[in-house]
């Protein structure tokens, strides 16, 4: 079998030469301004010039892909994905229903030739009362009002819950409050599902980083016990991870079911919904509503780009697949991304990430305090950023005489991962400040019309990229639940003034997060703990913030 594992303790030459790689190109890209600054003004000018047109021609495709993946979303919710699905419990019957219909309704063409598939050749798909959900919660140690709702979330669904397994999968370094809120969950809600099952991951549990991986692996093998017990093939099982906080849409199993029964391929494919970060969205700091929204519109343009699509977050892939490859990585704090790789060498390549347009949404950062707030945005930011670890661990299989994929397909992949973290890092602080540094650090630059003039250059491109800020100001406010009875109409001002921060989110957040992370892997000093955002909710806050102002008073 092919080794998936990150390596533990010393790496190899090579593999930490590509772990520095991210750190060396995003450090010396800003290094690399201020010398050329020093040395020709001129070519600082060119070299930065160079840097905007590049961004501004990727702003009009992802104003392009915004639109498109909105459009997408708010049809594909709109859509009856349990009827679509049990039309493939007679598909012959079933086509030739539809073939009388003229619907125009979304996808619903390609369902017709889904349709057409299936009842030319009905083994080659699963009838949906064959198949089971198995949803894997993650938590650690938030309370009944965060896990919860989340549960009634998935009771809420369309799907069939006679085919809907739950395992709540908890830290048993979470302490007794855990234990006590999984009791409490399972005496709720066991009779609700085909079964509702605890499952404490262990601590300490050699050969892992203390993070999400090790506690949904070791729930997903728990749970291939469970199936084998029941009889249930893996093959007729989707898995879908959740945190803690994750609300899925009323149709999102389904929806992820329909895509698994009519990808014939299915066991190499996972499926992608859209995070959105809007649970909590009106009750976070201005700055968190940013990085928030911010981050739900990266996903929907990422929906946009199935050839660049990687997991994320929540997701679903096969267990068929999923015990084959022996679950997920426990030996990093990135799980998610990582998966994408560790299931494409696995399948020597053959693997894909199918976009679902269907929202899983999930809270915005909120601690206790505003100061909490801030820290805990910049340490899920930064954990997020640690996905440069999947630099080394791509390079070294694309890159060696024993890979097992096309070398142009993941080289070409390759590439694309070492240009978002170099983009992440480095370019917002060089559209930010870097028109400017010329000036401050070669009097000859006063002297040279172009690079005196830069600092005018990049305003006047920043002002076209504004369009693409408006669109996203724009799209913000359709997608914003509704506003809670407790704020008043001007929140609806705060929600637009707060885009003014925007150059703080992009600098201190997310490049600074992205530095750094990839610092980190340079000097060696690996993230090995998954540091779990603290999850609050607006009473839980407001009932912390009364108990201090009454310790003030007293």
């Amino acid at each position: 079998m092919i080794d998936l594992e990150i390596p533990l303790g010393k790496r190899t030459r090579t593999y930490r030469f590509f772990e520095m790689l991210p750190a060396i190109l995003s450090y010396g890209a800003l290094v690399l301004l201020i010398v050329l600054s020093l040395v020709s003004p001129l070519l600082a000018a060119v070299y930065l010039m160079l840097i905007i047109v590049t961004l501004l021609v990727k702003a009009v495709g992802i104003a392009y892909h915004t639109i498109g993946g909105r459009n997408n979303l708010e049809r594909a919710q709109k859509i009856d994905w349990r009827e679509r699905l049990n039309d493939f419990e007679n598909p012959q019957q079933s086509y030739k229903r539809h073939l009388k219909s003229r619907s125009k309704a979304f996808g619903m063409q390609n369902h017709i030739d889904n349709l057409r598939l299936a009842a030319a050749d009905p083994d080659a798909f699963p009838k949906p009362s064959e198949l089971y959900n198995l949803v894997i919660i993650a938590a650690y140690n938030e309370s009944y009002e965060i896990i919860g709702p989340t549960i009634q979330s998935i009771l809420a669904t369309t799907y069939n819950k006679k085919r809907l397994i739950v395992a709540l999968a908890y830290e048993e370094r979470g302490g007794d409050g855990i234990q006590k809120t999984a009791e409490r969950l399972r005496t709720e809600f066991a009779d609700k599902f085909v079964d509702f099952v605890l499952v404490k991951h262990p601590r300490d549990l050699p050969n892992e980083v203390v993070g999400k991986g090790g506690n949904i692996t070791y729930a997903g093998k728990y749970m291939q016990q469970w199936l084998d017990k029941k009889g249930i093939a893996y093959k007729h099982v989707l898995v879908t991870t959740l945190d803690s906080d994750n609300h899925p849409h009323a149709v999102y199993f389904d929806y992820a079911m329909y895509e698994f029964v009519v990808h014939e391929d299915r066991k190499h494919l996972s499926f992608q919904p859209i995070s959105l970060f809007l649970n909590n969205i009106w009750d976070v700091p201005a700055l968190m509503r940013v990085v928030a929204t911010g981050n739900s519109f990266w996903n929907i343009i990422s929906s946009m780009r199935p050839h660049a699509l990687r997991n994320f977050a929540s997701h679903s892939q096969p267990m068929e697949a999923l015990v084959e490859m022996d679950f997920w990585s426990t030996r990093t704090i990135v799980e998610d991304g990582h998966q994408y790789w560790r299931s494409y060498f696995y399948f020597n390549g053959n693997y894909d990430v199918i976009p679902l347009y269907i929202p899983i949404y999930q809270d915005a950062v909120l601690d206790s305090t505003y100061w909490k707030t801030l820290k805990a945005q910049f340490i899920q930011l930064r954990r997020w950023a640690y996905g440069a670890s999947d630099v080394p661990y791509v390079a070294t299989r694309v890159l060696s005489r024993q890979r097992n994929v096309p070398f142009f397909a993941g080289f070409s992949r390759l590439l694309r991962l070492i240009d978002g973290h170099l983009t992440l890092a480095s370019v917002s602080i060089l559209v930010a400040v870097g028109g400017w540094v010329p000036l401050f650090i070669n009097n000859q630059a006063y002297r040279d019309v172009v690079a005196h003039q830069l600092p005018d250059m990049i305003s006047n491109i920043q002002r076209i990229a504004l369009i693409g800020l408006f669109i996203t100001v724009f799209l913000s406010f359709k997608m914003l639940p509704p506003r809670p009875e407790r704020y008043k109409r001007v929140r609806n001002i705060g929600m637009v003034a707060q885009w003014l921060l925007m150059p703080i989110s992009a600098v201190v957040y997310s490049a600074g997060s992205a530095l750094y992370s990839q610092g980190r892997l340079f000097l060696g000093k690996y993230l090995t703990k998954f540091d779990v955002t603290n999850k609050e909710t607006y009473v839980s806050v407001s009932a912390q913030r009364a108990k201090v102002a009454q310790k003030k008073k007293a």
